[in-house]
C-alpha cells in the first residue's frame, strides 16, 4: 500500500488570526506527515521491493499543497478566472431568488456571514455592523479546503461611511465546465484592524440536497482530476473511494459524477503492472470490483475484461499452503481473510456476469469452502485477520471490520449463482455476530481502532457487505443497525462541508478520501 499523506483537515470552527499587512510569512507550517502503523503499517509489506510499492507507470502525484493562513488577507490577490455555470461570477444578490443563511462569525463588533442562493448554485459574503472601510470577501477552494489560491479575496469591498451592512457580489461555488467541485466560506476585516474572521467551510445544495448526496459531493472535493485517484488516501483506498461514488449514482439517481468512472480507468490503466494489478492481491481485487460495479452501471465490457483479468491473476497465487487459499502478496508470506474472501467475491460476481462461466464460479465454490474450514472464522463467529504461514492457525490478530464485511458480500454473490440458501444462512450467522459485538460495536457504533493510511477504509467496506446481506433476506434485519449508524454519524462526526472523519461517534476532527468514502458507503447503505 502506498502512504497516506494527510492533509490540513476542513476548518469548523470560527477563525479570528492576525495576518501581517502584505505577508503570509509566518503561516504556520503544516505537519509532516509519519507512518503510522498498528497491526499494519502505511506500507504494509516490507518484504517486497521498492518496485513493487512504488511504480513508473503509475501517474505521479505532486506533493501535498501547503495551506495557507486562514485568508490571504491583505496580500494581493492571484488572478482569478471568472466561472460560468448557470450565471457567471460578480452577480448581484439582488438578483437571488433565495437567500439562505449558512453561519455568522464575530471580528471587531462586526458580523460576517456566509449566504447562498442555493436556487443557482451561487453565495455571497456579508459583513454587518459595518463601519467605512471594512473589508469583506469569500474564499473558494477545489480541494476541500486545503487551499484556495486564485479563489482567495473573491469580491474584496470595502463598506462606504453611512451602510450597517455591505455585501460582496454572489460568486459560484463549482466550476462546472471545468469539473470544480468547490467550498466557500466567507471572510471579513474591521477598518484598521490586522485581525480576519472567516466561516467554516460550506456550499450550496447543488449536488447536496440530501445526506448520501452532500457526502459523494464532499468525497468528489477530493477526486484528482489530473491523476484520476482521490487526493490524501492510497491506492486501493480509491478503488473503493470510486466504488462509492459508483454505487451512489445507483442508489441516489444524480450521475454528475460518472466522468470518474472512465476519467480513473484511462490515467490508470497502465499503471503498475497493466490493467489494475500490482503485487497486493487484495489491491488487485478491490480494483476488480470497482470495475465489476462500474460494468453495471455502464455496460462497457472493458471494466468486466478488466476485473476478469484480475481474478486470474490472483488464481495463480492459489497453492496448497495451509490446504488452498491465495496470498496476501507476491511476497507469499501471508494468507490472510481479506484477500480470500475477496477473491470469493470477485469470481462469484464474474460468474453471475458471464454467461456460461463455469471457471468462476468453481474457483468461487473453492475458494468459500477452503475459507470456511481455514479457522480464521473464530469462536464467536468473527474473522481474525488470517494464518500463522508456520502452523495455519488463526492468527488472532483484530477482527477488522471490513473481515466481518467482505465475507457476507462474497456469501450474497455466490448465493445468486448457486441459489444454495445455506450461503445467506452461514451469512446471516455471521452478520449476526458482527453487528453484535461490543468489540466492533463500543457503544452501538462501528468503530475500527487504528490508524495508518488503510483502516479509515475498512469500515466502509463493512457496510457495502452488510448492506448487500440486508438487500438478500426478506425481514431486511440490518436496516435498523444501518440507519444507527448513519444517523450517528451525520449528527456527531460531520464538518459543516459535510466531510466525515473515522469514528462515527464523533466528535469530527479531520476528514481524508478513506474516512470519506467510507461514510458514502454508510449513506448508500441506510438507503
Amino acid at each position: 500500500m502506498l502512504r497516506a499523506a494527510f492533509l490540513a483537515p476542513l476548518l469548523v470552527s470560527t477563525l479570528v488570526l492576525a495576518v501581517p499587512p502584505e505577508s503570509t510569512a509566518d503561516a504556520p507550517a503544516p505537519p509532516s506527515a509519519t507512518v503510522d502503523c498498528d497491526y499494519y503499517c502505511d506500507d504494509r509489506d516490507p518484504s517486497l521491493p521498492l518496485s513493487a510499492r512504488r511504480s513508473a507507470y503509475r501517474p505521479g502525484t505532486s506533493a501535498p499543497p501547503t495551506a495557507g493562513p486562514p485568508s490571504t488577507g491583505s496580500a494581493p490577490p492571484v488572478a482569478m478566472a471568472v466561472i460560468c455555470n448557470k450565471y457567471c461570477d460578480a452577480r448581484d444578490p439582488a438578483l437571488a431568488p433565495s437567500n439562505r443563511h449558512a453561519q455568522s462569525v464575530a471580528v471587531g463588533g462586526r458580523q460576517v456571514s456566509l449566504r447562498f442562493n442555493d436556487t443557482d448554485a451561487m453565495g455571497w459574503a456579508v459583513i454587518s455592523a459595518a463601519q467605512q472601510g471594512d473589508e469583506v470577501w469569500l474564499d473558494r477552494s477545489f480541494d476541500a479546503g486545503v487551499t484556495w489560491g486564485s479563489g482567495s479575496r473573491l469580491g474584496n469591498t470595502a463598506a462606504p461611511a453611512g451602510f450597517g451592512e455591505w455585501r460582496t457580489m454572489m460568486f459560484n461555488v463549482d466550476d462546472w465546465a471545468d469539473l470544480g467541485v468547490g467550498l466557500l466560506r466567507a471572510c471579513g476585516r474591521p477598518a484598521g484592524s490586522s485581525s480576519i474572521a472567516c466561516t467554516s467551510w460550506y456550499r450550496t445544495t447543488w449536488n447536496a440536497g440530501e445526506r448520501r448526496t452532500a457526502a459523494a459531493t464532499a468525497l468528489m472535493e477530493r477526486y484528482n482530476l489530473g491523476t484520476g485517484l482521490f487526493d490524501t488516501t492510497g491506492w486501493w483506498n480509491s478503488a473503493n473511494a470510486l466504488t462509492a461514488v459508483i454505487d451512489n449514482i445507483r442508489v441516489t439517481g444524480m450521475s454528475s459524477y460518472r466522468y470518474a468512472i472512465a476519467r480513473t480507468y484511462d490515467l490508470n490503466v497502465r499503471a503498475w503492472q497493466g490493467n489494475f494489478i500490482n503485487d497486493y492481491n487484495d489491491d488487485v481485487a478491490w480494483w476488480g470490483l470497482a470495475w465489476l460495479a462500474a460494468y453495471d452501471l455502464t455496460g462497457d465490457s472493458r471494466y468486466l475484461n478488466t476485473a476478469r483479468i484480475g481474478a486470474d491473476h490472483i488464481f495463480r497465487f492459489w497453492d496448497s499452503v495451509c490446504g488452498g487459499g491465495v496470498w496476501w502478496s507476491s511476497s507469499k508470506n501471508y494468507k490472510n481473510a481479506i484477500t480470500n474472501s475477496l477473491y470469493v467475491q470477485l469470481n462469484a460476481a464474474l460468474h453471475n456476469r458471464i454467461p456460461g462461466d463455469t471457471t468462476y464460479l468453481q474457483r468461487a465454490r473453492t475458494g468459500w469452502t477452503w475459507f470456511a474450514n481455514s479457522k480464521m472464522i473464530n469462536s464467536a463467529n468473527l474473522v481474525n485477520d488470517g494464518l500463522t504461514t508456520s502452523t495455519c492457525a488463526n492468527n488472532n490478530f483484530t477482527p477488522w471490520s471490513y473481515n466481518q464485511g467482505v465475507p457476507l458480500a462474497a456469501l450474497v454473490e455466490l448465493h445468486r449463482a448457486t441459489g444454495d440458501a445455506s450461503l445467506l444462512t452461514k451469512a446471516r450467522s455471521l452478520a449476526d455476530a458482527s453487528t453484535g459485538s461490543s468489540f466492533l460495536n463500543p457503544g452501538g457504533i462501528l468503530f475500527d481502532d487504528g490508524g495508518g493510511g488503510d483502516v479509515p477504509s475498512f469500515k466502509g467496506a463493512y457496510v457495502r457487505g452488510l448492506a448487500a446481506l440486508n438487500r438478500a433476506l426478506p425481514d431486511r434485519p440490518y436496516t435498523g443497525y444501518l440507519r444507527r449508524q448513519a444517523d450517528t454519524a451525520h449528527s456527531r462526526d460531520r464538518s459543516s462541508a459535510d466531510a466525515y472523519d473515522q469514528p462515527w461517534a464523533g466528535p469530527f476532527q479531520r476528514s481524508d478520501a478513506a474516512r470519506q468514502h467510507s461514510a458514502v458507503d454508510l449513506m448508500n447503505a441506510a438507503s
